[in-house]
């Protein structure tokens, strides 16, 4: 039987959602800097480590068919 493991994987794909959509409302395009540069910063570790491991999951599909 094979391992159906998608939860985890569609919350990550949510949060990754929501994070990066934070991350770009905290961004102001005319002083080109983040409105408050800590939160910013642990939106982009959020949103990178989310990415990453979606990517991560998806080729470990991929490489199984």
């Amino acid at each position: 039987m094979e391992n159906k493991n998608n939860a985890p994987i569609f919350a990550l794909r949510i949060v990754a959602i929501i994070v990066g959509i934070a991350l770009y409302k905290q961004f102001d395009f005319q002083t080109m800097q983040f409105e408050k540069p800590a939160l910013a910063a642990v939106y982009a570790i959020t949103f990178l480590f989310s990415v990453y491991v979606i990517i991560k999951d998806f080729r470990k599909k991929r490489s199984e068919k």
